[in-house]
């Protein structure tokens, strides 16, 4: 055992440059394959495209992105896209139900407060009516 031991990051770096290099290297065995010329797919217009008209030809991924968007709007350009889920809880427009009568937001605590200038208030009591009341009752203790 009198060999030496190589040092870690000694080791790591002769690795690494050795992957390097075999990576820069090609491959002498391996052929390179030219790419196979594919029959393009037969497509329907785009203009020609109806809802029910069959859409799996523009799914194939040799179709470019521009025609495949365009098939896609055409289809989700039907009417029957663009109806507003019933079970969506956010899809109704709540804004347009009946307003709330005057008479109704008279008797709302806060409505009265808020947007009627005329505070009602309950009819107080005179002081000096009170106190005569009182008097003449007989209540007077002095």
């Amino acid at each position: 055992m009198s060999e030496e031991k190589e040092a870690f990051l000694g080791r790591w770096s002769r690795l690494k440059r050795e992957q390097a290099e075999a990576q820069a290297a090609p491959p002498v065995t391996a052929e390179v394959e030219a790419p196979r010329a594919e029959p393009p797919v037969a497509l329907p217009p785009v203009e020609e495209l109806k809802p029910d008209s069959d859409f799996t030809p523009f799914m194939d991924p040799r179709i470019d992105h521009a025609t495949r968007r365009a098939a896609l709007k055409k289809l989700f350009a039907d009417a029957h896209f663009n109806a507003p889920d019933p079970f969506e809880a956010y899809s109704g427009d709540y804004t347009v139900g009946e307003p709330i009568p005057a008479e109704m937001l008279k008797t709302l605590n806060q409505a009265r407060k808020l947007l009627f200038d005329e505070a009602q208030k309950p009819p107080q009591a005179d002081p000096e009516v009170t106190q005569s009341e009182k008097d003449a009752a007989g209540g007077n203790d002095t």
